[in-house]
């Protein structure tokens, strides 16, 4: 079954195309932003005037930051029910979309900090609109939110149809403001999400298209505009992948991929999609027998094999600093094990296939 409950509006001007769906949308928006995306993009300088010229009024929460903790959501749902708010607005990567949903969630049904993970209490929700900066995630377009638990040191995510954004407004020239890094890594989340659509046993086999377009699309266009920022092709093209990205994984859900990847982002400080990119060739191999037909299918439809596609990701010198120890294993091997996205492997994943994934970034 495919499932997607979000108007996307896509492309140059999205957000002008899209005044006639954000006039219905509500009376009062909290604006849900990091420190300087939003501004650095143009996204918030663009918006401003439209929901002026519309009779909206806002109010602005950036205390987002780089994988927000259930303390910010917590933040973010006072200042929504403050300001007596009626929608949501996050404009950003995927922490402030990840953060707008989960306020929406907790403004809509009243939630306690330790019921933020409790989707059963989920019954209603805000009207939520992603704009992202990035192109990487592909949160506007998904019903997932991943957050940091502090109290027990750990990234986490759930999902619920009730968080699908209400509309997604993808303008590609958001983009240029990333950083090499930012661009580099966001692409690489996006084509972890792509092969995990395949990886996935809940894979979706109508989305395949769009998986062998998205993967094609990185391939062919990140180099370029890691080389040219302001190259609004490239640009486009990472959008969209990632867009794709996104509604693959809205279907299938993620896998050992993301769950092993988290401890390096709460330990090591390692950014998402690096943490994704520097065991994609692991996963790969640990998942080639029971998904490799489907790889070989994607990779094929632009015309690489594996042994291609490989080299190409070693070229991207994907590096993390990390100090990685039995004791790290030890201790990590377990989360990962008890991670809800184990449920997705496409083969039974044991303990020691994991720590050899991590003795392997050693």
């Amino acid at each position: 079954m495919f499932y997607l409950n979000t108007k996307v509006m896509f492309g140059n001007a999205a957000l002008q195309r899209s005044v006639p769906l954000l006039a219905g949308m509500g009376q009062r928006a909290l604006l849900v932003t990091g420190k300087r995306s939003a501004i650095a993009s143009g996204a918030l300088a663009d918006l401003g005037p439209v929901l002026t010229a519309n009779g909206i009024q806002w109010h602005t929460f950036d205390g987002v930051s780089e994988n927000p903790d259930l303390d910010t959501i917590m933040a973010g749902k006072e200042q929504f029910l403050a300001g007596n708010c009626d929608f949501v607005i996050g404009i950003g990567g995927g922490s402030p979309l990840d953060a707008a949903k989960a306020i929406s969630m907790a403004a809509a049904n009243d939630l306690k900090k330790s019921q933020l993970y409790s989707t059963e209490e989920f019954r209603r929700a805000y009207p939520i609109v992603a704009i992202p900066t990035t192109a990487g995630t592909g949160s506007e377009v998904t019903q997932y939110s991943v957050l940091n638990d502090n109290k027990r040191n750990i990234k986490a995510g759930w999902g619920h149809e009730l968080a699908f954004p209400t509309l997604a407004i993808i303008d590609p020239r958001y983009t240029f403001s990333c950083s090499y890094h930012v661009t580099l890594n966001t692409a690489v989340d996006a084509l972890s999400h792509l092969l995990e659509g395949l990886y996935s046993q809940n894979r979706e086999p109508i989305i395949y298209p769009l998986i062998h377009k998205g993967i094609a699309l990185i391939v062919q266009n990140l180099k370029t505009t890691l080389q040219e920022p302001q190259n609004y092709a490239g640009r486009e093209a990472l959008a969209l992948a990632s867009m794709y990205g996104g509604m693959a994984i809205a279907q299938s859900s993620t896998s050992l991929q993301h769950s092993i990847g988290y401890p390096l982002t709460t330990t090591f400080d390692v950014p998402h999609g690096l943490a994704n990119g520097i065991v994609m060739p692991q996963m790969m191999e640990l998942f080639w027998d029971a998904a490799g037909d489907l790889v070989k299918d994607a990779l094929g439809s632009f015309g690489y094999t594996r042994a291609e596609f490989l080299a190409w990701l070693e070229s991207l010198n994907l590096q993390a600093e990390m100090t990685i120890d039995e004791q790290f294993i030890q201790d990590k091997v377990p989360e990962v094990m008890a991670s809800r996205n184990m449920a997705n492997n496409p083969l039974t994943v044991d303990a020691e296939d994991i720590a050899a994934i991590y003795r392997s970034l050693i």
